[in-house]
């Protein structure tokens, strides 16, 4: 028989729309490997990875912990009040990042996986879009986001907006994304049969693992 090729989803949407919720989802449900462009680019800034002397160079010993590791927060504290530090920062780990998830990509199609899954924040812009096979654009509803962003980290309401506000819009999402899944609902259950419906129509079969429903409030 002939072995199915792997397909391969990406994730993206504003912070706060609940894509960890929808990445739990297919890891459970499909048994996706999940790709998560933050976490590897926190991996490539350890000590030893291909980023962290680049970073050291760039922006000094003051960024980092005793125990030699980089603290992001000095980090962000530095960029994010000067444009031209954070473009020479995303010069020296976007395009390292992209490199490893296209080379873990093609690792786990040579593999066999059904499903791989990327999920990135700034996926469409650093045209990930351009090797998936399909993207979903998580979103929640403004209020909704803010309050959880609120709850889960602890943000006030006007630094929530405030990032919000410089990411793309709904209708940018929209128009670029193939599907949309809304996770604005306040059971997951409501997310589940969304993404069940997507991913028949995506040709992926539900995982032998697959849990049972749960009434229960989505994240």
């Amino acid at each position: 028989m002939e072995k199915t090729p792997g397909k391969l989803l990406g994730i993206t949407g504003g912070i706060g729309a609940g894509k960890s919720t929808v990445l739990a989802c297919l890891k459970e449900r499909y048994g996706a490997y999940v790709i998560q462009a933050d976490e590897v680019a926190r991996s490539l800034q350890q000590p030893g990875g291909p980023c962290y002397d680049r970073i050291t160079e760039a922006f000094g010993s003051c960024i980092l912990q005793p125990d030699g590791m980089i603290s992001r927060n000095t980090l962000a504290s530095i960029v994010f009040s000067d444009p031209r530090r954070l473009r020479i920062l995303n010069q020296i780990v976007h395009p390292a990042v992209r490199q490893w998830i296209l080379d873990e990509t093609t690792r786990q199609r040579q593999k066999g996986t059904l499903l791989t899954v990327i999920e990135a924040a700034l996926l469409l812009e650093e045209r990930y879009d351009q090797i998936c096979d399909e993207v979903w654009y998580i979103r929640a509803a403004p209020p909704v986001r803010i309050q959880r962003l609120m709850e889960s980290r602890g943000y006030t309401r006007e630094k929530a907006k405030q990032i919000m506000e410089n990411q793309l819009s709904d209708e940018q999402y929209k128009s670029r994304c193939r599907r949309t899944i809304d996770n604005s609902g306040g059971f997951l259950t409501d997310t589940l049969k969304q993404i069940d419906e997507a991913m028949a129509a995506f040709g992926i079969p539900l995982s032998a693992r697959t849990a049972p429903d749960a009434e229960k409030p989505a994240p």
